[in-house]
């Protein structure tokens, strides 16, 4: 099979979605048939958020191995086709390990071209050291400075996973108190608050030495929120939710201060920042909001970091017409071999459509990797892999909770 028509077949599939992480695997994966009113607060240039019909779908917080496990059957039968275990660590040269394990958020990012950065929201690397944290401060606002960022700004691990350690920090005092619950040699990406909330992950995939690559599936994402009444405390309102009030666990220490206080009538309150679906974030499949001028654009983007070929870009853009043209949308991040097609975790999604869209991405992980390796690319060993792995582990273990 071409790698056209793979792309095309994979692109075609309708499937719904989020991500995966051990945190999710917390928690109950009861599904909850309502009819629940619309939430009542969604950012600007988002569609209404329909909670109609069930709440979460009844794999969607299974533990990830269950999950993954039909995944590793099939990378031993394509490492036996491909003869090579690790081909899929070279599907993207421009990143290490192609961004399956222990990659750097900055790392494209360094890469990217004039033209490219451009939609790239601005940021800037601080890593901690040992010196006194009142020290640290003034170095990291001067660091701000001088990268134009102003507050707010997000404060992020630059190796983490599934919204490790990430933070909305206001003023001085929040990057003090980030940094002090920071690790010691670890680093951080400050990255500029964008003007616009409406997100989605868009997942782009590009076969080397073609001009044009496909979107092979746009997930809408939603932070959850509850409006007020003045009368009900914050636990009563996540309580009365039908998928917040399943998903406790995840709420319940983030938001210790204010469990038990009443919330003033209409404020809409936030559950998470962070808009990873192991933090309670809400995803909708956007398929039918594929455009081929936004697949153009994101070539013309790509076109100014070579070495790109798999991966979803987690997008913040101003309304969904834009962003179907193209245009007013700012990158977030860009997630190399390890990401997921996130529509999978839709609670609308099917287990089988699920399984067949993961399968078809590390199918196509393979593929990227036998068409690098013509190219002359070397793959690594499995203990690289190993050992980016443990240091990924170790350096999540000390990263502050997110928001």
């Amino acid at each position: 099979m071409s790698g056209v028509s793979l792309m095309t077949d994979w692109s075609m599939q309708t499937v719904t979605g989020t991500a995966r992480d051990p945190a999710c695997d917390k928690g109950s994966g009861v599904v909850q048939e309502n009819h629940e009113q619309a939430q009542g607060y969604v950012p600007p240039g988002m569609p209404e958020l329909n909670h109609d019909g069930r709440s979460t779908s009844y794999f969607e917080f299974w533990p990830m191995w269950v999950m993954y496990f039909p995944v590793v059957i099939l990378w031993l039968l394509l490492a036996v086709r491909y003869r090579s275990l690790t081909l899929p660590l070279i599907a993207n040269p421009a990143l290490a390990l192609s961004g399956m394990v222990g990659a750097q958020k900055s790392a494209l990012f360094r890469q990217a071209g004039d033209y490219a950065r451009q939609w790239i929201l601005p940021w800037t690397l601080y890593t901690k050291d040992e010196r006194a944290i009142v020290e640290q401060v003034v170095s990291a606002q001067t660091q701000l400075s001088d990268a134009g960022l102003t507050y707010p700004v997000v404060g992020k691990p630059d190796v983490g996973c599934r919204g490790s350690g990430v933070k909305l920090l206001s003023d001085s005092d929040a990057v003090r108190d980030y940094l002090r619950a920071f690790p010691t040699g670890g680093t951080i990406q400050f990255q500029q608050l964008a003007e616009w909330e409406a997100e989605a992950g868009v997942f782009y995939v590009r076969y080397p030495g073609q001009s044009r690559g496909t979107v092979t599936s746009l997930t809408l994402k939603y932070m959850p929120f509850v409006v007020g009444d003045g009368k009900s405390t914050l636990q009563q309102l996540v309580s009365e939710d039908a998928r917040a009030g399943a998903l406790q666990h995840l709420y319940r220490e983030r938001h210790a201060q204010r469990w038990e206080s009443v919330i003033p009538e209409g404020e809409p309150y936030r559950l998470v920042f962070s808009a990873s679906h192991c933090r309670g974030a809400v995803f909708r499949d956007g398929a039918r909001y594929i455009d081929v001028r936004l697949e153009q654009a994101l070539d013309k983007i790509f076109d100014d970091i070579p070495g790109f070929h798999y991966g979803r870009l987690d997008i913040k853009f101003r309304d969904l017409e834009s962003l179907m043209r193209g245009e007013n949308f700012k990158i977030i991040e860009i997630n190399g071999a390890s990401s997921e097609s996130i529509n999978i975790w839709d609670r609308n999604t099917s287990l089988g459509a699920a399984l067949r869209t993961l399968l078809q991405q590390y199918r196509t992980l393979f593929k990227l990797g036998d068409a690098n390796r013509s190219r002359g690319h070397k793959t690594p060993g499995v203990r690289a892999l190993w050992r980016a792995w443990q240091y990924e582990q170790q350096l999540v273990k000390h990263y502050p909770q997110n928001d």
